[in-house]
């Protein structure tokens, strides 16, 4: 038994779309093939370009970019600013922060200890004043506020009491009884006249909204919904499969023409090889390399041997030359300052150290049992 359910097959395609993918598809590839082809074209020479000209071209630029922007500012950075800079931190130091650290030290220092010394006894004389003096002062002058604050007290009591019993008899009570047996009754009246009158403007414009809405409804929401479910809808469904097809068009033809492009390219590039390429290669194999290699054995290779036997020649020439030089400026010291005078380093063959000789029955090299 299959537990697994089968794919879902897309439905079969109706044959208005049959019908209209074929002539798409035929049209589209013919418009988009020399689009694909030029395009392609593009690409390659692109690549060619930025192979052979702006991929130098950047790295030229860069270096330029380099010599000319970069290397004179490090240069400058390297070997004027920093020792300039140097040489400025150095004099700021002697000239600037050593003296100023010892005006600290041995001037500021000391004035700042007496001024804080003198300040400590004004604040220790301000601080005897304030407890000693105003201190007393302060106080007295407290208790006599505080009895005047109290007498000041009982009297205003009394005075708020008898404004309030009068406020109460003369304002209150009268405004209390005009707002009860005047103004609610007379708000009342009013807001039931209001909400008669709210109630008949709004069945008014109901039935103005109720006429409206069927007369909107008939004349044009009506005829719209028929046109769109009858007009539009199917004209969408076709203009979406038209869309569609298209689409799928321009894509299968920008395939198809991608893979002839690519065959043509090829067809392009064997013919240019077999037309161009391998004849050059033909000649450069059979006729150049021959040709260059009968002129390296016959010409350049004896030319070569006579330019180096002649390099021999005039070395040795150069060599027994200094050998005569040196020979005459011996002889000539020799025949001012004798044979005591200076005498020439003796000189040494360079040459391999030759090895020591094999040791025999007869010879040690110990120095017990050395001869």
């Amino acid at each position: 038994m299959d537990l697994e359910k089968p794919p879902a097959q897309p439905p079969p395609d109706g044959c208005l779309v049959v019908a209209i993918r074929v002539p798409v598809r035929i049209v589209v590839l013919v418009l988009v093939l020399p689009v694909r082809m030029a395009w392609d074209a593009l690409v390659v020479a692109g690549r060619f370009l930025h192979d052979t000209v702006l991929r130098p071209t950047g790295r030229a630029l860069l270096w330029l970019g380099r010599a000319v922007f970069v290397w004179p500012f490090v240069a400058l950075w390297r070997w004027v600013l920093v020792p300039v800079g140097r040489t400025l931190a150095w004099l700021g130091n002697v000239l600037v922060v050593v003296p100023c650290g010892w005006l600290h030290r041995y001037v500021l220092t000391p004035a700042g200890q007496a001024i804080a010394w003198v300040g400590r006894g004004i604040a220790a004389g301000l601080q005897w004043v304030y407890a000693r003096v105003l201190t007393p002062v302060g106080r007295a002058v407290m208790w006599v506020l505080r009895g005047v604050g109290a007498v000041l007290a009982v009297v205003g009591a009394g005075v708020f009491t008898a404004v309030a019993w009068l406020a109460r008899h003369l304002l209150v009570a009268p405004a209390a009884w005009v707002y009860e047996w005047v103004l609610t009754p007379v708000g009342r009246a009013i807001v039931w006249c209001l909400k008669g009158l709210v109630w008949l403007v709004g069945m008014v414009f109901t039935g103005i909204g109720t006429v409206l809405y069927w007369t909107c409804r008939i004349l044009f929401a009506l005829p719209a919904l028929a046109v769109w479910r009858w007009v539009l809808v199917p004209v969408g469904h076709v203009l979406a499969v038209v869309g569609r097809e298209v689409g799928a068009a321009l894509g299968h033809a920008w395939r198809v023409a991608g893979h002839i492009s690519l065959a043509v390219g090829r067809f392009l590039g064997t013919l240019l090889r077999w037309l161009v390429v391998e004849p050059v290669r033909w000649v450069y194999t059979r006729v150049l390399t021959p040709a260059g290699h009968l002129v390296r054995d016959a010409v350049l290779r004896p030319v070569a041997e006579a330019l180096r036997a002649a390099g021999r020649a005039s070395r040795q020439a150069l060599a027994s030359a200094r050998a005569s030089v040196r020979q005459a400026r011996a002889d000539f010291r020799r025949m001012l300052f004798g044979a005591g005078g200076p005498r020439r380093r003796p000189e040494v063959a360079r040459r391999e150290p030759v090895a020591a000789e094999t040791r025999t029955l007869g010879s040690s090299t110990t120095a017990l049992t050395k001869d």
